[in-house]
């Protein structure tokens, strides 16, 4: 069958922190024929890249939280538990803002990223897609505060968090966040193969602090 669509207009309606554009569409319709003319906004957010670094020798992962607007008077709080995550800028790879962004928030180094997931974020009205690694990390000795940019708002606590307990959350409703539920579920289903697997190697070394010259 026929997935066709036509975009008769398309204009941006807001260009701020987040940019929204207005489409003038038509689709294809399942039963046959062409739906009526449809007017939709859709939240232009930036392709996002997350990982969720996992301590293969004190099988351990690192999470992060932080205050985010889009929870608040949700009923789950403004302080949310998330894997690190990012925006691809121009040019950028996206293996290039896994570990940039583990450096900003968690100041640490990546060993190996595999992947986990890239799906849409909510395409009922956003266009973000997210691409989500896991990767081993030395999680020894890591500054739990101050991460993060300050001039641009941040201010991220680092949680070290025992991977049964992670999991557990899974069922506890401490998450709220999408990445680090697709995350942590596939870690479940994975743990043991990527714990032989990085268990081999030589640990991923803490470098220090993002900010050190």
């Amino acid at each position: 069958m026929p997935r066709d669509y036509e975009i008769i207009a398309r204009e941006t309606v807001h260009d701020g922190f987040f940019q929204v554009s207005r489409f003038t569409l038509r689709h294809a319709l399942f039963a046959g024929g062409q739906s009526e003319v449809l007017v939709r906004e859709r939240l232009e957010r930036g392709n996002a890249v997350a990982v969720l670094p996992y301590d293969p020798w004190l099988d351990q992962v690192v999470l992060v939280e932080q205050f985010r607007v889009g929870a608040l008077e949700t009923g789950f709080g403004p302080w949310v538990l998330e894997t690190i995550a990012g925006i691809i800028e121009p040019g950028e790879r996206d293996e290039d803002v896994a570990h940039r962004e583990t450096r900003e928030e968690a100041d640490c180094a990546l060993g190996e990223l595999m992947p986990i997931a890239h799906y849409l974020v909510s395409p009922g009205g956003s266009s973000q897609t997210a691409r989500v690694y896991c990767a081993p990390v030395d999680s020894r000795d890591l500054r739990r505060e101050g991460h993060g940019h300050p001039d641009e708002g941040e201010d991220i606590r680092v949680h070290v968090v025992p991977a049964d307990e992670a999991i557990a959350m899974l069922d506890s409703g401490a998450l709220t966040a999408a990445m680090p539920i697709i995350a942590l579920q596939w870690l479940a289903l994975n743990r043991a193969v990527v714990r032989d697997r990085w268990q081999a190697m030589p640990r991923a070394p803490y470098n220090g602090p993002a900010s050190t010259p």
